[in-house]
């Protein structure tokens, strides 16, 4: 990961960004910055991996729907900070994300004051649209396994996405992000660990 390249044009782009060589520096970091919010999570297998819903619990009020439920989607829209990941991040200052219900999309892009990314190493692409191609090829196909999803990308035995119209499909809307939406404060916390998918 190139730190510096990734600062250079993520700033470019009007994105706040901070480094951390491990997760627990990275976790260390986002509870110090957030204290005595309402936190949203989106659905990440990146801030599950920093341990960040019991971290960030202790001095806010937090809410996941993996911890509580498919009604926290709704309260989550109130929140005043949100924390999510990406299926990848591009060196040139995009972010890519396919959702399935579109709740961590909606609320990247409009509510809460501050969102931060989670983004490990392994999600650097070094441009849009190889951003994208791992995106597709390698995120979903993941998540759709996570799932349980009997989708063509999980159950083809090369893994990759067929881009079809299967009923479980969770890949529903395509997000590409190049600058925080107005009103909106982004930051892109890169962490130098392979974490999530």
């Amino acid at each position: 990961m190139d730190y510096a390249v990734l600062k250079k044009n993520f700033e470019n782009h009007r994105f706040h960004t901070s480094y951390f060589e491990t997760k627990e520096e990275a976790a260390a970091y986002l509870s110090d910055q957030i204290k005595g919010e309402k936190v949203g999570f989106g659905g990440s297998i990146t801030a599950k991996e920093l341990n960040l819903f019991e971290i960030l619990g202790k001095n806010n009020e937090v809410i996941w729907h993996w911890e509580q439920g498919p009604d926290a989607r709704i309260k989550a829209k109130d929140s005043t900070v949100y924390i999510l990941s990406a299926n990848a991040a591009a060196e040139t200052g995009q972010i890519i994300n396919i959702d399935g219900t579109g709740n961590r999309l909606s609320e990247s892009l409009f509510g809460p004051k501050r969102v931060y990314y989670v983004i490990g190493k392994n999600k650097i692409a070094p441009d849009l649209s190889s951003a994208m191609d791992r995106a597709r090829n390698i995120a979903c196909p993941k998540n759709a396994a996570r799932f349980n999803k009997k989708t063509p990308c999980v159950v083809s035995d090369d893994k990759k996405c067929y881009d079809c119209n299967s009923p479980e499909r969770i890949c529903n809307a395509i997000l590409i992000l190049e600058r925080p939406c107005t009103g909106m404060e982004v930051e892109m916390v890169f962490i130098n660990e392979d974490l999530g998918y």
